[in-house]
């Protein structure tokens, strides 16, 4: 396997968070899925029946950085209430919606990002004071004092919300996916998150893994 793209841990949050790392290449990035069509309904309703614990520690990983989970809601959490109150998972694109459906169903933070437009390496780290970036939904995302992933051009994404710059869209063939993992989530569980999620994008966009990556 060729070398992966640098993808480095601040040493300031080591000891907080566990990020989990899949490259995956050669992607096709349809609208409407029929896989999803049909998988994502039943899901949707075994999840409502027997919904996951929201997870407490990616509410501590967040109380550890400074933030309240409540008002920066974690996106696993945010998709979880959604689903909870009967509203269906947003559909996206069909590499976004597979990554909505492990997050939701794993209960852990996802960052799904375009490689092409990143330029490596790549950190995670906190965000300096008065660091922000144009939010997908044209919001401006302040991202000081939080974990955020930074390239060569500054933050483009974090656990509750990405950056337009690095978004997914239907001309995406190199994808990043990370998971914001709490530090207390072991490599072993990890590992299987990592399965489950290549295996829902093999099936849905096709292409390829090549690499993955635990901290």
């Amino acid at each position: 396997m060729t070398s992966l793209p640098p993808f480095t841990v601040d040493a300031a949050v080591a000891l907080i968070v566990r990020p989990a790392v899949l490259w995956w290449d050669d992607a096709r990035v349809s609208g409407p899925s029929d896989i999803l069509d049909h998988e994502l309904p039943p899901a949707e309703a075994r999840v409502r029946m027997l919904p996951p614990e929201e997870t407490a520690a990616v509410r501590t990983m967040y109380k550890r950085i400074g933030l309240d989970p409540t008002r920066n809601r974690p996106s696993n959490e945010a998709l979880l209430r959604r689903l909870r109150k009967g509203d269906r998972l947003p559909r996206i694109n069909a590499m976004v919606d597979v990554i909505n459906w492990c997050s939701v169903e794993c209960q852990l933070p996802y960052g799904l990002y375009d490689r092409a437009r990143m330029h490596v390496p790549v950190t995670l780290r906190l965000g300096a004071d008065g660091e922000e970036y144009a939010g997908i939904r044209k919001d401006t995302v302040h991202v000081g004092g939080r974990l955020v992933v930074a390239d060569a051009e500054g933050p483009f994404g974090n656990p509750t919300s990405d950056s337009a710059r690095t978004m997914v869209t239907f001309s995406t063939s190199h994808a990043l996916v990370v998971v914001y993992a709490p530090a207390e989530v072991s490599r072993g569980r990890l590992s299987e998150v990592l399965v489950l999620t290549a295996g829902r994008l093999l099936r849905v966009c096709g292409g390829r893994e090549s690499g993955r990556w635990i901290a």
